[in-house]
């Protein structure tokens, strides 16, 4: 039964997406910008499609029982992967496995596979588990991020027990930078949003995978223009230029820098912190919700990006970091002994 209602919500949304397709109204509504393709290339797009969507699948995880990450992510987690690779290997956004003890790949609500995680890369954002029995289901096809335009039309799939699909149109491709000390380049940013974006696919028309969800955002046009909620999507070309290392060593080497325990958030060009994490360096050296990032190690900073590029620096990731704060209108300069993050992972225990 549940095949057969997968099948139905894709056909519906392959029937919405055929004008554009076509060469009708795109995904947004508006006229096409290139000439119509032939009945053919229709046909062969949606089979990419349907072939696409069948590797999606859903991903159950619970963390360790010490996690740190629990506060934030709670300890059972449940959002979707995508098959990559003919030997079950899939990828999905890392919060999801962050800390995991027990994973699992919902196909089917009778057909669940148990995996193992492989890698969880804290740079780019990627997790990439292994499922651990034969899974059956052609891998998705890696696209080019880079390439796409905000008038192709593109498709949103989650997996699990609340599969679903929707057209999408990306809003604005730029650098994101995150609260918990996080930054890439050529983020996506797609709207309508979607709540179940954990790990969502989106692929383009011809089925190729292009992001792995992250978030939902309300500026997904960016600074400066109207507000507008969507959703972020981490580029699939980060992960195809550090898939083997991934594979490999369980992270990238960019993995391995400097940590403070901060969330801070820009304030009308200024660094704010938003809280400190429980038994983290930033908590131990005194830091409090308020304060002002003025310098870091003498670096200037008026975004977050900057804050990053300035913390992350060198290849020390466990040294003295010097910061220049303003708490109640007064200065002041604090040292908070950085760590690596990696090192501070729970793991299940005899791992």
């Amino acid at each position: 039964m549940r095949g057969i209602c997968r099948l139905g919500v894709l056909g519906a949304f392959l029937f919405g997406l055929l004008p554009a397709l076509a060469g009708g109204a795109n995904a947004a509504g508006e006229p096409p910008a290139a000439e119509p393709v032939s009945a053919a290339e229709v046909q062969e797009r949606v089979q990419a499609l349907a072939r696409a969507n069948a590797a999606v699948v859903g991903v159950h995880t619970i963390a360790v029982d010490d996690a740190r990450s629990i506060d934030n992510l709670g300890r059972e987690r449940r959002g979707t992967g995508v098959v990559i690779g003919e030997d079950g290997l899939v990828v999905t956004i890392g919060y999801l496995i962050l800390e995991a003890d027990r994973v699992e790949l919902v196909l089917e609500p009778e057909r669940i596979v148990p995996a193992r995680v492989v890698a969880y890369d804290l740079a780019s954002g990627f997790g990439l588990l292994q499922a651990l029995t034969p899974l059956r289901l052609p891998p998705a096809q890696l696209g080019n991020s880079s390439a796409v335009n905000s008038d192709d039309p593109l498709m949103i799939a989650s997996g699990g027990e609340d599969a679903d699909l929707s057209l999408a149109r990306m809003v604005s491709r730029r650098p994101f930078s995150g609260y918990w000390e996080y930054h890439i380049e050529g983020a996506l940013f797609t709207t309508p949003p979607r709540t179940d974006h954990s790990g969502a696919a989106l692929f383009n028309a011809n089925g190729e995978l292009l992001g792995i969800g992250s978030l939902i955002v309300m500026d997904a046009l960016g600074p400066g223009h109207p507000r507008l909620p969507g959703n972020m999507f981490v580029p699939i070309d980060l992960l195809k230029a550090i898939l083997p290392e991934l594979r490999e060593r369980g992270a990238s080497r960019s993995s391995s820098r400097a940590w403070l325990g901060l969330n801070c958030v820009e304030v009308e060009g200024t660094v704010r912190v938003v809280r400190t994490a429980a038994e983290g360096p930033a908590e131990a050296a005194g830091l409090l919700p308020g304060d002002r990032i003025v310098r870091i190690d003498g670096v200037a900073v008026a975004d977050l990006a900057a804050f990053y590029q300035a913390l992350w620096r060198g290849d020390r990731p466990e040294r003295e970091v010097r910061l220049l704060v303003e708490r109640a209108g007064v200065e002041q300069t604090v040292t908070v002994q950085s760590e690596d993050r990696m090192k501070t992972l729970r793991r299940p225990k005899g791992i």
